[in-house]
């Protein structure tokens, strides 16, 4: 939604600002991702679509970057540790659930929509590494009606 203010001047932003910014992609489009949880801590398993996606997801989702995604959850640390052979990534939120299942008064006691929030956190894609990225849901086929159906046989 955008908001006209009438007779306010117009800000016209260079082109070659606009043609030299990336296009926007989020961790979905290169991972999916689960969430677990123990005491006080939330454990978030990130798993690259593709394995040459991997390095990606080793450049980009680090503890600072995670720790940055969080900042509202007052995490005390965030620890990263690599799984090159499965192509995953497994981030431990220290101190991100309120002080556990049983402590907890938020609704999400247990963390699971952290994997989704995760998931929005903005990364950057290049060109070669693109067409590897999550494909678009195919459209569903339509469903042949009746008729057609007892026509053709």
């Amino acid at each position: 939604m955008s908001i006209v203010i009438p007779n306010a001047p117009a800000i016209a932003q260079p082109a070659s600002a606009a043609a030299a910014r990336p296009p926007c992609f989020t961790l979905y489009d290169a991972a999916h991702a689960r969430t677990g949880d123990k005491g006080d801590l939330c454990n978030i398993a990130v798993i690259a679509w593709q394995p040459a996606l991997f390095a990606l997801l080793a450049e980009q989702v680090s503890e600072a970057a995670v720790a940055a995604h969080f900042s509202h959850r007052r995490l005390r640390a965030v620890r990263r540790y690599l799984l090159p052979r499965l192509s995953a990534l497994n981030l431990v939120l220290d101190g991100a659930l309120d002080g556990g299942v049983n402590d907890a008064l938020n609704l999400d006691s247990h963390g699971k929509s952290f994997a989704f929030f995760l998931l929005s956190m903005p990364i950057e894609v290049p060109a070669a590494l693109r067409p590897l990225l999550r494909p678009t849901r195919p459209s569903l086929p339509q469903p042949v009606p009746d008729f057609q159906a007892r026509s053709a046989s």
